[in-house]
């Protein structure tokens, strides 16, 4: 199996963490192959806890349910590959892109890393179905405003961010209806990406 590059895309609570624990899985189970597991938020968290200045400067948009500037959020994914990948490893990106400018800096570093044939997968849940889920998993910064202000983000910078690989060559995006069962939505990610065991 040649190394796979993988995109996930979802509202906040569409389950894409569940589904990329799940997708590993199989990749580890299919060949031996490393992955490399690209999630910018985790490196913001990361960030904020080590309590430097650019933690001290992000800590309160975060919070806000803020996008953080580009340059930062393409630098730590930037940094995060040149130290990880290379062309014996699966790549799986989560939380990024999020912004057009993000997607035209994916498309050039996936040109440099040579990548090609790129899966994106888009985790379709509703906005109610979204909330509910949210508010469940009772996280203290998911309050109702947080997560209103975090899917209007989604629905005016990342959706756009997604559609920018629309019809490009070696991008292809898989939609998957995210309001089924874990198993189902992981069913229909392994058929669409054709890893059907």
């Amino acid at each position: 199996m040649q190394s796979e590059t993988f995109v996930f895309f979802g509202i906040v609570g569409s389950g894409k963490g569940t589904q990329i624990n799940l997708l590993m899985d199989v990749l580890k189970a299919k060949d031996t192959k490393e992955v490399v597991y690209v999630y910018p938020g985790n490196e913001y968290r990361k960030l904020i806890s080590s309590e430097t200045y650019v933690g001290n400067l992000i800590k309160d948009s975060l919070s806000r349910g803020e996008l953080q500037p580009n340059f930062l959020t393409n630098t730590i994914f930037n940094s995060m590959l040149i130290s990880n990948l290379d062309d014996t490893k699966h790549l799986i990106a989560d939380g990024y892109p999020r912004t057009l400018d993000q997607s035209e800096n994916f498309e050039s570093t996936m040109q440099f890393f040579k990548r090609d044939k790129i899966k994106i997968i888009y985790i379709e849940v509703g906005r109610e179905e979204a909330m509910k889920r949210n508010l469940l998993r009772g996280r203290n910064d998911d309050t109702k405003e947080g997560l209103e202000k975090r899917f209007d983000e989604y629905v005016n910078n990342v959706v756009p961010s997604m559609n920018y690989f629309k019809n490009k060559n070696n991008y292809e995006i898989f939609s998957i209806n995210g309001e089924q069962s874990v198993e189902d939505v992981h069913k229909d990610i392994i058929k669409a990406l054709k890893l059907v065991e």
